[in-house]
C-alpha cells in the first residue's frame, strides 16, 4: 500500500487513518451477498406518516424542514424496514471523529441497541452533540448492520433545519438524520462502523 506519509509529508497519524478510510472503501465496494432486490413488503416496512410522527416525537414537531427531509429519503429509497433514534457526538479540525448510541426498532417488531464510530477526513470543521434518526432499508436482520458503511459521495442535503446522508454497503442503505445546531459543515470522506458494543475505537 502506498505510504501517504512518504508521498505527501503528512503526519504520521493522520496518513494512517486516510488509509483506514480509503482501504474501508474499498472492501465496501468489492462484491458481496447483497440484500435481495425486491421490494419489501409493507407488513416489514413503515410508511411515510409513521415515520414522520415517530421523528417529530423525537425531535420535536417544531423541526423545520424535517417533513421534507423524510419525503425525499422515501422518494429516493421508498419504505424502510427499520430505524434508529439515539445520539451522538462529535467534533473535526480536517480531521473528525464521531461516536453514537441508539435503539435499532424493526418493523417485524424486533429491537436492540447499536453503537457507531468512525473517522473522517476532509474539508470538515467544527463540534456537536446531538440526537438522530436513522433510516434503515433493505436490512434483513440486525446481524447485517453490523459492518463499516462508507458515505456515499455528494449525497448530503439539509434544508431548513434539518440534514440527511446517506451510508451503503452491501444492498443495506443507512440515512442519518441529523438537527441543524451543531452541524458540523464541509465535505469529507469516511465510515461509521455499527457494533453491538461499545468501543472507544473508531476504526
Amino acid at each position: 500500500m502506498t505510504n501517504f506519509n512518504q508521498c505527501w509529508n503528512i503526519h504520521p497519524c493522520v496518513a494512517k487513518l486516510l488509509q483506514a478510510v480509503l482501504f474501508a472503501g474499498l472492501v465496501a465496494a468489492m462484491p458481496g451477498h447483497a440484500a435481495d432486490s425486491s421490494p419489501d413488503s409493507d407488513k416489514s416496512t413503515y410508511d411515510q406518516e409513521s415515520v414522520l410522527k415517530d421523528a417529530e416525537r423525537f425531535f420535536g414537531s417544531s423541526t423545520e424542514g424535517l417533513g421534507k427531509i423524510i419525503e425525499k429519503a422515501f422518494k429516493e429509497h421508498g419504505r424502510p424496514s427499520g430505524y434508529i433514534k439515539g445520539e451522538e457526538a462529535g467534533g473535526a479540525v480536517t480531521v473528525g471523529l464521531r461516536y453514537g448510541s441508539g435503539m435499532l426498532s424493526m418493523k417485524t417488531g424486533k429491537s436492540r441497541k447499536v453503537y457507531w464510530q468512525g473517522p473522517s477526513i476532509g474539508f470538515d470543521f467544527g463540534a456537536n452533540v446531538s440526537k438522530v434518526f436513522i433510516l434503515v432499508y433493505h436490512l434483513p436482520s440486525s446481524d447485517k448492520l453490523f459492518q463499516r458503511f462508507p458515505a456515499v459521495d455528494g449525497s448530503f442535503y439539509y434544508v431548513g433545519g434539518a440534514g440527511i446522508n446517506y451510508q451503503q454497503r452491501d444492498g443495506v442503505i443507512l440515512a442519518p438524520i441529523r438537527l441543524g445546531v451543531g452541524m458540523r459543515a464541509g465535505a469529507s470522506i469516511g465510515y461509521m462502523h455499527y457494533t453491538r458494543e461499545k468501543t472507544y475505537l473508531p476504526f
